[in-house]
């Protein structure tokens, strides 16, 4: 291993780390959603769950979609999810780009 190849794996490992936390925060607010929906109580606002999906937790939303079949059915929900998902990954692209450039 390079020495300049270090810092590179931990950029990886912190990226990492940061979708698995978002993810998993993710689709807790999913589950609570759906429990709300189920029980009739207040729900998780639809901007909430697409900011936590933004904000590197898209796998765990799309997890809890498949998993817990919830939020699938309504096309402007899905529509502004996977827009969000573009954003991140775009922005990851860009930062990334950056990073490796410059």
């Amino acid at each position: 291993m390079t020495p300049d190849a270090l810092p590179s794996q931990l950029a990886l490992l912190w990226l990492a780390a940061v979708y698995g936390v978002a993810s998993v925060i993710c689709f807790i607010a999913y589950a609570v959603d759906k429990s709300a929906a189920i029980k009739g109580r207040q729900r998780t606002p639809e901007s909430t769950l697409l900011l936590w999906g933004l904000a590197c937790g898209w796998p765990g939303g799309w997890l809890a979609q498949r998993w817990l079949r919830h939020k699938t059915v309504k096309t402007s929900f899905q529509i502004a999810y996977w827009c969000s998902v573009v954003l991140n990954l775009a922005a990851l692209a860009a930062v990334w780009w950056l990073c490796t450039n410059y």
